[in-house]
């Protein structure tokens, strides 16, 4: 087991999560159970998958919640998209919350490419970690 805590990925995350949750507060009361519902869960499961992926035994199973967590980065971006283009959020805005997906996502593949090509065990977690610092 990993603790996911020691992933700067999944830190990135979760701060993409927490401005999501904010930036989502302006949007009308009708998108209330709507884009905001969708734009929260989205950001929230990228976390929430690294994390259990880190409470599961084997590298496989740790690579398989990475490509949920990027499923659900997929889905971030283009409800991002939509909320710009309805006019939710502002161009900068919008960049900025899509500069951050990108590197999230961006680390979340290479953290996967790490796991297919070289086995992780409690002995390299806190190695990986540090070069994932390093990479920010």
């Amino acid at each position: 087991m990993r603790n996911y805590k020691d992933l700067v990925v999944w830190e990135k995350a979760h701060r993409l999560t927490l401005a999501v949750c904010k930036n989502t507060k302006s949007f009308p009361n009708d998108e209330r159970f709507g884009l905001t519902s969708q734009m929260r869960r989205a950001s929230a499961s990228i976390a929430a998958n690294l994390a259990e992926g880190c409470g599961r035994r084997s590298d496989g199973e740790m690579g398989r919640f990475i490509q949920i967590a990027m499923g659900s980065g997929a889905e971030l971006s283009y409800h991002l998209v939509l909320a710009r283009d309805v006019g939710f959020l502002e161009g900068k805005l919008y960049q900025n919350l899509d500069s951050d997906l990108g590197v999230v996502m961006r680390m979340m593949s290479s953290l996967s490419h790490k796991i297919r090509s070289q086995p992780l065990n409690d002995k390299k977690v806190a190695p990986l970690a540090i070069e994932l610092k390093a990479k920010s």
